[in-house]
């Protein structure tokens, strides 16, 4: 037997964040293409525009992930950054001041990609679950269906 439900009706879930592992494989294979990339197109001594490329993934990944999936997100990028987007190509070095304000910037677009979308879909719930704007004009017995 067929039931009919009306679509539409109720409350809408809030949509579930991807899998952190998916995220995780979406940082990798997202910083390693852009990475190359930018080496190929404008070399490898610019680090900066490799940040600020790999910050727009890490903060365009926060929209789909968790927040526990912002700390290997931005560890990843920052590996790629590290080891191909500066020379020499291939070493991971570890420049003190330099690598830690890169971790930061990494995490903290993350994490606003993250908190942004958060605040995106309980503003959408909140919206759903409020009745629309009610016709404050009308008084009982005045509206087109009362009789």
């Amino acid at each position: 037997m067929i039931e009919w439900k009306p679509l539409g009706t109720g409350a809408r879930p809030v949509p579930q964040p991807v899998a952190t592992p998916l995220v995780w494989a979406g940082a990798g294979g997202g910083a390693l293409a852009l990475v190359a990339l930018l080496n190929t197109v404008v070399g490898p001594d610019r680090p900066g525009l490799a940040l600020l490329a790999l910050s727009v993934l890490a903060a365009l990944l926060g929209l789909c992930a968790r927040f526990t999936a912002a700390p290997g997100t931005a560890l990843l990028c920052w590996l790629f950054l590290n080891g191909f987007a500066i020379p020499p190509a291939g070493v991971l070095t570890w420049a003190g001041h330099r690598d830690t304000s890169w971790l930061a910037c990494l995490l903290a677009a993350a994490l606003v990609g993250t908190g942004l979308a958060r605040v995106v879909h309980a503003r959408a719930a909140y919206r759903r679950l409020v009745p629309s704007r009610a016709r404050t004009d009308l008084t009982r017995g005045e509206g087109p269906y009362d009789s």
